[in-house]
């Protein structure tokens, strides 16, 4: 992960909480949106585990709380991420319809989307795992498309002695230390720190 990856939490309760006074704020949104979508061609999942705010918040904020729990398995599935995705892109965009333009209210509309998010993810992190949003998330479903098969993580059998240790640190919840692919890796490299023969890296 970056250096800021710890920090970037702020921004997103900044903007689910100021963000209902000050609806501009909610503009911040589509930053994060074009960001992601432009790195998702070339690493996957890499902004998830390093640049999202809410992934940020959920790791460092809400992992101080979480039970721990195993994520469900269903919820990884596209049955769940496919119909969650066009659920909430129709919602957002028939409230972005009746705004009529105004610029105020198009920012509350991403403001609210920030809000109701942040709270389903509060929710899941505590009561499951600090991750678990991020398993059927809208955005990383999008980057899981766009690029899951791109910066794949790579094991040097020869190195790996099984110890299970980058599973472990794996926030996602990911077979680590097989070399199957896993579009759902948010590249955030704490397996890679974590292992002690080195046998891991990404590969582009």
């Amino acid at each position: 992960m970056l250096k800021i990856t710890p920090y970037l939490g702020i921004l997103v309760v900044i903007v689910s909480i100021a963000g209902l006074w000050f609806p501009l704020l909610g503009y911040f949104l589509l930053l994060v949106f074009a960001t992601l979508l432009i790195t998702s061609v070339f690493r996957g999942r890499w902004f998830c585990g390093n640049l999202c705010p809410r992934g940020s918040f959920n790791d460092f904020w809400v992992g101080k709380i979480t039970r721990g729990k195993k994520i469900p398995k269903i919820l990884r599935s596209y049955r769940v991420r496919i119909p969650l995705f066009l659920l909430m892109m129709g919602f957002m965009g028939y409230r972005l319809l009746n705004t009529h333009g105004l610029i105020n209210q198009i920012g509350m509309v991403f403001v609210i989307m920030c809000l109701v998010t942040t709270t389903i993810a509060l929710i899941a992190g505590t009561t499951v795992s600090p991750r678990t949003w991020c398993t059927f998330c809208p955005m990383g479903t999008i980057q899981n498309l766009i690029g899951g098969q791109k910066y794949q993580l790579h094991t040097d059998e020869s190195k790996c002695i099984n110890c299970n240790k980058c599973e472990k640190v794996c926030p996602m919840q990911l077979d680590v230390h097989t070399n199957s692919t896993k579009p759902d890796c948010i590249k955030c490299g704490r397996c890679i720190t974590a292992c002690p023969t080195k046998a891991l890296s990404f590969k582009a």
